[in-house]
């Protein structure tokens, strides 16, 4: 049974070895990153997993840098004062959390502004932070990259809408491609004269030449930036989208219309108060809007994925040796957590073996998230006990992690409630059904029931060679062979658990104790 299921020297493989511990992943265990946008300013910082990191800090404040930039040529004043007040408290964050000295980039707004250098010195003078400005092309590639963070091995076009810009970028086999930036930012747009009609014209033209020098992009279309989440939020409204997680959210060409029409159709503060959307992201919305209508009508694209990762990740992407970045986001973040908070850290191996015969013909993407819920399956052993199960769906469903899609995150809660309870009728998983199909249902109460039970046999390295599980699905039969040595473990408890995993896979049961 051990075949390509226990590849310990592998280290691509189901269970390489793990590398948040090794020192050029811990480098990047807790970085601070800001980013001074045309828009907002922003710290993150990322701890835990560096391949799959969670935001141990995350404030922003929306300053407006580049409002009024197209008459003046110069910083918002007010929008200037403003950053500089917070990216003094970044500072002082930073030191109150021992921090290694934070990444300030700053965007399209400092890029053009003519006091842009003016600010970087006011900047460097009274907190010491130096602001790297990066070019156009070089914000394209960041925000590629985040999206490679989250999505290892993507293709497609990403497409970053910033306050004064908007930049695409191609990927393709975890490489970023060509690359352009363009003035369709949306306080830019606020600012053109000519209004809508005005505005209509320089946006086909410049979409015109953006589709000139990207070439065809039918793939899928990642949208980074957060006017792209606020139409999102307003898309999930819509539709009654029971799951309120931006990152991975799906859209289609005919949403994308269907919504843009809701938008126009709708008040705004009526809309953005339904959906939780600031004020100063709400004034932009309708310009974006514009830019997406002619942005989906130009690159026609199969599909549409949001991400929430963009240049901030991207930069903590940049850090990362490629053995890191070729890693899966969500098996690394698994892998940190049942170190962190398993009672029986490395257990999870042993599960996945005993669990797999269940899942013989699962393809990779299943056996992804069969691996992910064996290595998560205790790390809440901490929740009281009434509520164990409610927490494992709510973290694995809610969680800020890469690499799932919605119906995956469901799928991979679904598994974790039933390793704590039998049945999942009065839990939030019913809100969230819907997400998955009938089939994907069953597997992952199949697969839960199988952890709930096989967390039961604590088994030391030679009761573990030998004990296993056996599924002749054509026979509806389940056998579970014991060692001499395991055969003390199948208890009452277990013995139940055992018939209810059968109960599920329709299946009679035999018990075999091997001499």
């Amino acid at each position: 049974m051990d075949g390509n299921t226990d590849t310990e020297h592998d280290p691509m493989g189901l269970f390489g070895r793990p590398l948040f511990n090794d020192p050029k992943a811990r480098a990047l265990s807790r970085v601070g990153v800001v980013d001074i946008g045309s828009n907002s300013v922003r710290l993150v910082v990322f701890d835990g997993a560096a391949r799959s990191p969670a935001y141990f800090y995350n404030e922003k404040l929306m300053c407006a840098l580049g409002a009024g930039m197209s008459d003046t040529g110069r910083l918002n004043p007010e929008g200037r004062a403003r950053a500089l007040q917070a990216l003094k408290r970044f500072q002082a964050l930073a030191e109150g959390m021992n921090l290694p000295p934070l990444t300030v980039v700053a965007t399209a707004a400092v890029r053009e502004a003519e006091d842009g250098p003016e600010f970087r010195d006011d900047v460097l003078r009274e907190t010491g932070l130096r602001i790297w400005v990066i070019g156009g092309e070089e914000e394209a590639r960041l925000s590629a990259q985040g999206v490679l963070l989250g999505w290892p091995g993507s293709y497609g076009l990403v497409c970053d809408i910033g306050g004064s810009s908007m930049e695409l970028a191609e990927i393709a086999e975890g490489r970023v491609g060509r690359r352009i930036s363009s003035n369709l930012g949306p306080l830019k747009l606020r600012d053109l004269k000519g209004g809508q009609k005005g505005r209509d014209t320089h946006i086909k033209s410049v979409m015109a030449k953006l589709a000139d020098h990207m070439g065809p992009q039918r793939d899928r279309l990642f949208l980074v930036g957060g006017s792209w989440r606020a139409i999102a939020r307003v898309d999930m409204y819509r539709r009654g989208y029971p799951l309120h997680v931006l990152h991975e959210y799906r859209m289609d060409k005919k949403a994308v219309s269907q919504t843009l029409k809701f938008i126009k159709s709708n008040d705004l503060e009526e809309l953005r108060q339904a959906c939780g959307i600031s004020n100063a992201r709400m004034e932009l919305v309708p310009y974006a809007v514009d830019v997406l209508k002619r942005l989906v009508q130009t690159f026609k694209p199969k599909d549409i994925a949001i991400s929430s990762y963009g240049i901030r990740e991207g930069l903590l992407y940049e850090q990362m040796p490629q053995e890191l970045r070729d890693r899966d986001p969500l098996i690394e973040a698994c892998r940190f957590a049942e170190a962190k908070d398993a009672r029986l850290p490395g257990f999870g191996k042993k599960l996945f073996k005993f669990v797999l015969p269940l899942f013989s013909s699962a393809d990779p993407a299943r056996l992804r998230l069969i691996k992910a819920a064996c290595l998560l399956h205790d790390v809440s052993w901490r929740a009281h006990p009434d509520y164990r199960a409610e927490t494992c769906f709510d973290n694995a469903t809610r969680a800020n992690l890469g690499g799932l899609k919605h119906s995956e995150r469901v799928f991979l809660g679904l598994a974790l409630l039933h390793r704590y309870k039998n049945k999942r009728e009065g839990t939030r998983f019913e809100e969230l059904e819907g997400l998955l199909s009938e089939k994907a249902t069953l597997d992952a109460e199949v697969l839960g029931k199988a952890l709930r039970f096989g967390s039961m046999l604590w088994m030391s390295d030679a009761s573990a060679d030998g004990t296993a599980l056996e599924w002749r699905p054509r026979k509806k039969l389940l056998k579970l062979k014991l060692t001499p040595e395991s055969v003390a473990l199948y208890g009452e408890v277990a013995e139940a658990r055992f018939q209810s995993l059968a109960t599920s896979l329709s299946a009679e049961t035999v018990v075999v104790v091997q001499r």
